[in-house]
């Protein structure tokens, strides 16, 4: 009996934690039930080893949005065979005269185009092009004569255009200072410019402006056009965009050490006049994305009538047969489409044609071979067992 007696005081004695224990609450740990204890135990470890219980994981899921769970209100049109005809024959009976049209003004505009890269090369350096292009004694005037097929009603605009000329190239393109153009402050900020960046580099350089591979490689080749003994004016005034002429080319930005090196790349720019009134500069600037591309040279006021043969003095200065490529004159009429371009007629056409095509294919199916909306006798197995 006293031995059952201290065994219940024993049982039931709390054991208070010491004031000073670091631990205050690791001897009431201690006298809970050894089972009880497992249980903990057992339980932590699967805490551990499954991660947080499924109500804390339903905590996290996202605020509800009818729009996140796409149960907004919509209209889905239901494509029944006349909503299918009718939709392809307004997209036929809209872009066939759109493209009648365009393909019309397209042909109404005249365009001469004659390559002159070949016909200018004289016979002693045949073989030998580079040697001539680079050669600075030649003469490299050459005068061609063209025919006008139609008559030419003004403005008549004249463009030379390069093939296999990459303008587009990353280095090619980074080559240059916009500060410096806008602004005869940052004249020295030619760091991007390199290899055209300074000259007279073993004393620091004195800042070529303007600097640059695209500056550098300038299109120096002229052409002068006579018809009937008659010069005919070549303005060149208006050919670049008002936003580059007004912003992107300074007023007080004048021509510096340009094309003073061993090397010449191309033209030269007169230094008394701002960079913001050199146009043609401005228009070689303005670089292409694709290798084959136009530029305005500038414009003829007056009319050429057909068959009119017209005498081309060109100087024949810029270097593309080192890398193979063509140079072209170019002279064009425009209407509203803009200059001669057949893709934007025949796109319109080759859609339209399509649909119109399609909006026929479904008429005839549906007047010789209908099939019922809705009908259960199209399922497949309603149609495997009549089979």
């Amino acid at each position: 009996m006293l031995l059952q007696t201290q065994r219940n005081t024993c049982h039931d004695r709390v054991n208070l934690p010491h004031p000073h224990s670091p631990f205050p609450f690791a001897n009431q740990f201690n006298s809970i039930h050894p089972q009880i204890k497992l249980q903990k135990l057992v339980a932590d470890m699967n805490h551990n080893v499954n991660g947080p219980s499924k109500s804390k994981r339903l905590s996290k899921k996202p605020q509800y949005s009818r729009f996140t769970q796409q149960e907004l209100p919509a209209w889905k049109p239901i494509l029944t065979p006349g909503w299918v005809i009718a939709s392809f024959l307004a997209i036929a009976f809209l872009f066939i005269p759109i493209g009648l049209v365009s393909l019309f003004a397209s042909e109404r505009v005249v365009e001469i185009v004659y390559r002159y890269d070949q016909d200018c090369i004289p016979e002693t350096y045949r073989g030998n092009v580079t040697a001539y292009i680079q050669n600075s004694v030649t003469n490299k005037t050459c005068i061609e004569n063209i025919t006008v097929p139609k008559k030419m009603d003004p403005p008549i605009f004249v463009y030379y255009q390069l093939d296999n000329f990459y303008q587009n190239h990353r280095r090619y393109v980074k080559s240059r200072s916009d500060k410096q153009l806008r602004s005869a402050a940052y004249e020295f900020t030619t760091k991007d410019c390199e290899p055209e960046a300074r000259v007279n580099t073993t004393w620091g350089g004195e800042p070529i402006v303007p600097c640059g591979l695209i500056a550098w490689s300038l299109f120096n080749d002229t052409y002068n056009l006579i018809k009937q003994d008659k010069v005919l004016d070549i303005n060149k005034k208006g050919i670049a965009w008002k936003s580059d002429t007004k912003v992107k080319f300074g007023s007080n930005v004048y021509p510096k050490n340009f094309q003073t090196s061993n090397l010449i790349g191309g033209g030269k720019l007169n230094e008394s006049i701002p960079l913001s009134e050199q146009e043609d500069l401005i228009v070689w600037m303005r670089t292409a994305a694709l290798p084959t591309f136009r530029k305005l040279y500038g414009k003829i006021n007056v009319s050429l009538e057909a068959h009119d043969t017209i005498t081309v003095v060109l100087q024949n200065n810029y270097n593309t047969y080192s890398f193979g490529g063509q140079k072209k004159l170019v002279l064009s009429t425009t209407s509203w489409i803009g200059g001669k371009n057949d893709f934007l007629g025949i796109a319109y056409l080759t859609v339209g044609g399509i649909c119109l095509f399609m909006a026929l294919n479904f008429i005839l199916l549906y007047v010789f071979k209908p099939r019922p909306l809705g009908d259960p006798s199209y399922l497949s197995w309603n149609r495997k067992a009549v089979n």
